[in-house]
């Protein structure tokens, strides 16, 4: 079982865009070099995701002229402080606070799979904080944003270890080890 920061970024270094919208990456028609998510997402037990991933999502899925369903069959974890509206059908918690008390829930949930971080990166950086983080696979874009969320906003130390360099045309794969936190 490993929790791995999952995601697709821009060439330097955004996420989302200054509206934190992922529609900058659907211009990638899912080639034959594409991510591999779904071998990814086999090994994946439980997902863990911060309130504005998950109301892009929502918006972006259901307020369309034919709303789609949660794309999503593994139990997901959405890290919030507001209230925030329950995608129909989906097996979705909603947590505020320390990641500590839920990431040993999401490990007895996900019974022996991966954790899935999908985003953002200031969640991202909370597990790491905890020593949680064991992988970063990031699959950079040929394209680069003006602006918006980073994908780490957070020094991250000691360094990483590269594990893989993937040809996954037109994006590059990278795997990286992540050694615990010195603190």
């Amino acid at each position: 079982m490993k929790t791995v920061y999952y995601g697709a970024s821009s060439l330097n270094g955004f996420i989302a865009d200054q509206n934190n919208s992922l529609e900058w990456l659907f211009q990638f028609d899912g080639g034959a070099g594409a991510p591999d998510f779904e071998s990814f997402i086999r090994d994946v037990g439980a997902i863990a995701m911060g309130s504005t991933t998950y109301m892009w999502l929502y918006d972006h899925l259901l307020k369309k002229e034919k709303p789609e369903a949660w794309p999503y069959k593994i139990p997901s974890w959405v890290f919030t402080t507001r209230h925030l509206p329950l995608f129909p059908e989906a097996d979705v918690r909603f947590v505020k606070g320390d990641v500590r008390p839920v990431y040993e829930e999401m490990k007895a949930v996900a019974n022996g799979k991966n954790i899935w971080l999908v985003g953002g990166g200031e969640l991202v950086g909370q597990f790491y904080d905890q020593g949680y983080l064991n992988e970063i696979v990031v699959n950079i874009a040929p394209v680069t944003l003006s602006g918006g969320a980073p994908l780490l906003p957070r020094t991250m130390h000691p360094p990483m270890k590269l594990k893989a360099v993937l040809d996954r045309s037109p994006f590059v794969e990278l795997h990286y080890e992540v050694p615990a936190p010195k603190l």
